[in-house]
């Protein structure tokens, strides 16, 4: 059987299966290659009409990047979906307390979710960083209520639970919030694999070494 063995081959077929989803769109070439890359890990070009992107999200999770700032995670999944090589160059480190038994003790003393715990831990070390959730819509919501309630602000919010509880409602709050730059994706649609692919496009954009 005759097959494309090559990785960067297939990476750069799969671009080229993916682009005319994306035509009508009418998207920066930027845009295109965080789209493309969002679309990659999902494998539904379906997901082309419902990611939004705030126009400053990009730039200000470069600027970030480059400050070397931290990513905060809700699941393990993110952290390890997120190309080391690339985040190491920028002195950053990656977050994710959701397995820590001090947050199963404070989520279960205050009857919520241990990635609500989590994120509520973080506290204001949140402010200026890159907030990744690809699993817990609670863990978004709780991010928008800290950015509302502590003007606490995160550089961008790369918001994309999944699931068929909360995780449409939380997106569409994400992307009626005011105050800081997301990403997103539109109704049930997300995943944990989906926001690190998102990160990863942002920072193969500013270095495309792997």
């Amino acid at each position: 059987m005759d097959f494309i063995k090559e990785p960067m081959d297939i990476e750069n077929k799969s671009m080229e299966i993916i682009a005319p989803h994306l035509a009508a769109l009418h998207l920066s070439e930027a845009e295109t290659k965080v789209y493309s890359r969002m679309i990659h890990a999902s494998g539904d070009v379906e997901y082309a009409p419902f990611i939004r992107l705030h126009p400053e999200a990009i730039k200000a999770a470069q600027e970030a990047l480059q400050k070397g700032c931290n990513i905060y995670t809700d699941v393990e999944m993110v952290r390890t979906g997120i190309h080391k090589a690339s985040f190491n160059r920028y002195g950053g480190k990656i977050e994710c307390r959701v397995a820590d038994p001090e947050i199963a003790d404070i989520a279960k003393k205050e009857g919520i979710t241990r990635s609500m715990a989590a994120m509520r831990a973080f506290g204001k070390a949140l402010a200026g960083s890159i907030v990744a959730i690809g699993n817990a819509p609670t863990a978004l919501f709780e991010v928008l209520r800290m950015i509302e309630e502590e003007n606490i602000l995160p550089a961008v919010v790369i918001g994309i639970p999944v699931g068929f509880v909360g995780a449409a409602d939380s997106k569409k709050a994400l992307a009626e919030n005011t105050k800081v730059p997301y990403i997103t994706v539109e109704g049930t649609k997300g995943g944990s694999p989906i926001a690190a692919s998102a990160i990863n496009a942002i920072m193969y954009l500013l270095d495309n070494r792997r």
